[in-house]
């Protein structure tokens, strides 16, 4: 990177969400590496918890209203963790809350993440009752012979009965799959996204499986895992496959029909701000004097100690560096196919985009990243080492 006088910020301009995280399941999968944590066990115990938990989530929100200005939110994203263990009386009461200290778009995307295992058709309903919009489904395969290798807790017939369900009650709704899965063949593999295809899903989110350091497949590696040349073979096909079948891919993950994609995680990817709150939770926001990110303690229990005590539930805050932010905004941009207008880059980071010029024209040199006129995206064999393309803001 070069040495050049930065910028002044506008967080007026720069879109906001918010993010919203409930960190129990009620087990732990052995491939996971978020913040999770068994829900638990006993009568009541969940129920007693989770209305400790929202007030804990609305007051953590609080602290962020400072930052909020005259910005509407545009979408919100309840993560986990497994939120649908959720009662619909618990997220009526969540969002309501968050209506009542922000200003919401009228057109705000809100995601819930679910699995099948926690969901029943009257869930459905009191979940879009209460203003949950788009659904997330954690199907991760339709073979109950991988679902049991992956630690999941339901079976095919409850993933199929949550898609039914799903269909009736939202227009829009998200499926986890993922691929390179122990025992996988390429020919199981196309049975998978054609169930998911034909499913009535806007989106499929198709993540790879890797090993994780500190999870239990870490520990105790799986059998039968495609090798590196099938994994990707089996990434490739996962694209052109669900091309054919109308998904577009737009980011690394990401496939969707045309209209659906993912409003929360573009903002994610423009390095937009989001407000977050929950244990283990990060949020980013942009100042007139930079961008600050801060990260809510990891143990529910810590979290929620510290916000009934009175106290911040921050474990770490901190303003990003000029020297950072060039890698920081690459990290996010780059894993959209498209990519970003040139202008985006000085517009949320606050570095004129000469501060990178000798790096991109590097780049550009070695094939990496296309040549667009006022964009920067990767070519195909850049996506192929986003990596490597990334590291090379640092």
């Amino acid at each position: 990177m070069t040495d050049s006088p930065e910028i002044r910020l506008n967080p007026a301009v720069i879109p906001l969400s918010i993010y919203l995280h409930w960190p129990w399941c009620v087990r732990k999968c052995p491939y996971c590496d978020f913040n999770s944590h068994g829900a638990p066990k006993g009568p009541g115990a969940l129920e007693a918890l989770e209305g400790v938990y929202v007030d804990a989530l609305l007051k953590d929100l609080e602290a962020w209203l400072p930052d909020a200005g005259e910005r509407e939110i545009q979408s919100i994203f309840i993560g986990g963790g497994t939120p649908s263990l959720m009662s619909g009386s618990a997220m009526k009461r969540l969002l309501d809350g968050v209506r009542a200290r922000f200003a919401l778009a009228s057109d705000a995307e809100i995601t819930m993440e679910a699995n099948p295992g926690t969901l029943e058709a009257g869930k459905f309903e009191a979940f879009r009752a209460a203003g949950v919009n788009r659904l997330s489904i954690g199907i991760q395969s339709f073979s109950d012979d991988r679902l049991k290798r992956l630690g999941r807790i339901h079976n095919v017939r409850e993933a199929r009965g949550a898609i039914r369900c799903a269909r009736d009650v939202f227009e829009n709704f998200n499926l986890d799959l993922m691929y390179a899965l122990p025992g996988e063949t390429m020919e199981g593999l196309r049975e998978e996204l054609d169930e998911a295809a034909e499913s009535g899903a806007a989106h499929l989110s198709c993540y790879q499986l890797t090993i994780e350091p500190g999870t239990a497949f870490a520990k105790h590696l799986p059998e039968e895992l495609p090798d590196a040349d099938q994994t990707a073979e089996m990434g490739d096909f996962v694209e052109s496959f669900l091309a054919g079948k109308g998904f577009g891919r737009y980011e690394v993950s990401g496939y969707a029909k045309p209209g659906r994609r993912c409003r929360h995680n573009l903002n994610y990817w423009t390095f937009g701000d989001y407000f977050a709150a929950g244990a283990g939770a990060h949020g980013k926001v942009t100042t007139r004097e930079g961008i600050r990110r801060e990260m809510r303690f990891m143990n529910p229990r810590q979290y929620l100690e510290a916000l009934g005590e009175g106290r911040s539930a921050a474990a770490d805050i901190h303003r990003v560096s000029s020297e950072d932010l060039p890698f920081e905004f690459m990290l996010n941009a780059l894993r959209l196919l498209e990519g970003v207008p040139e202008c985006t880059f000085s517009e949320r980071t606050g570095l004129p985009l000469e501060s990178i010029a000798p790096t991109l024209q590097d780049l550009r040199a070695r094939g990496l990243i296309a040549g667009d006129p006022g964009r920067i995206r990767t070519t195909r064999l850049g996506l192929n080492f986003l990596s490597d393309v990334q590291e090379a803001f640092l």
